[in-house]
């Protein structure tokens, strides 16, 4: 007995060495770092536990305005995928840098989507929130998918099938935004929110957008609020007899608020747009922002 079980103990020593390095091996999982947190969460139902899959912005975090802090670079030079939306939303196109910077590939997830043009300065951008379309969010999802099946071949069919249910989804998220939107009376269909981050929503799903301020929320190019667009955007509320107008979750709420008692209208509820929900929320998915701000919108203007 005492020679088995020193033979034993000889063999797991033995074994030890070879037993810690697949462990590690295992351990070492591909990296993907993205801009955004709804670009995070198409990557995460792409890659399941695959891979690690990691947000520059938090829940909340407006992409305009934000500033690159010291531990970004750091973040992004541990990736083996940098995902990014592209069209400028990262403001002065900080996730690109942090790629080029730290020399990591990098991914633009709009790359198919067929823009809309907002006005700029001295010519027309091509507006970067086209994930509210779910068939552009099906696009980016595509996208994502074929990065990292060149990422990691090996679980090719993986990511393909992850990809396909999620695609499923999107589906059927279309159809039932559809729906709910065709309870609104036609001639109130007027959304207004912070800033022009619902354009390809309003244009998928037969509403018209009014906002204050362009399609950026900070200092670069079409960004900024002017008389004439405060105008127009109270004539527009009034014109169209609008029940309620909508705060946004990134964006300070102050001068929707302002606008809101000018035109006496109410508030209708809070919308996610640049960023999800915290986790733990309703919003902290996609399929989940979108589900409840169409629930708010609804309910606000039916």
């Amino acid at each position: 007995m005492l020679i088995r079980l020193t033979a034993l103990a000889i063999l797991a020593v033995t074994l030890m060495p070879s037993l810690g390095w697949a462990a590690d091996d295992l351990a070492r999982r591909p990296v993907i770092v993205c801009s955004t947190t709804q670009i995070a969460d198409f990557a995460r139902q792409v890659v399941g536990d695959r891979m690690e899959v990691h947000s520059v912005l938090a829940a909340g975090q407006d992409p305009h305005l934000y500033e690159k802090k010291p531990g970004d670079a750091q973040l992004v030079s541990t990736a083996d995928l940098c995902l990014e939306n592209g069209w400028h939303l990262e403001g002065n196109d900080w996730m690109r840098k942090l790629a080029e910077q730290t020399g990591r590939p990098l991914v633009t997830c709009v790359d198919g989507c067929n823009p809309l043009e907002v006005p700029g300065v001295d010519q027309a951008m091509d507006d970067p929130h086209a994930w509210f379309s779910c068939t552009n969010a099906a696009t980016y999802v595509r996208n994502i998918r074929n990065a990292v099946i060149e990422l990691d071949p090996e679980h090719a069919n993986e990511y393909r099938s992850r990809a396909a249910l999620y695609l499923d989804q999107l589906r059927a998220l279309n159809n039932w935004i559809v729906r709910e939107i065709s309870k609104i009376p036609v001639e109130e269909r007027v959304l207004v929110t912070s800033h022009d981050a619902f354009n390809y929503f309003c244009q998928a799903y037969g509403l018209k957008p009014a906002t204050p301020v362009g399609w950026s929320t900070g200092n670069e190019v079409g960004a900024g609020i002017s008389p004439q667009r405060r105008h127009d955007t109270i004539e527009s509320i009034r014109e169209h007899g609008v029940k309620a107008i909508f705060v946004e979750t990134s964006v300070n709420p102050t001068m929707v608020r302002q606008i809101a008692r000018e035109a006496g209208v109410r508030i209708g509820g809070e919308l996610y747009s640049d960023s999800m929900g915290a986790p733990g929320t309703a919003g902290e998915t996609y399929l989940g922002m979108m589900r409840e701000n169409v629930i708010t919108i609804v309910e606000a203007l039916k």
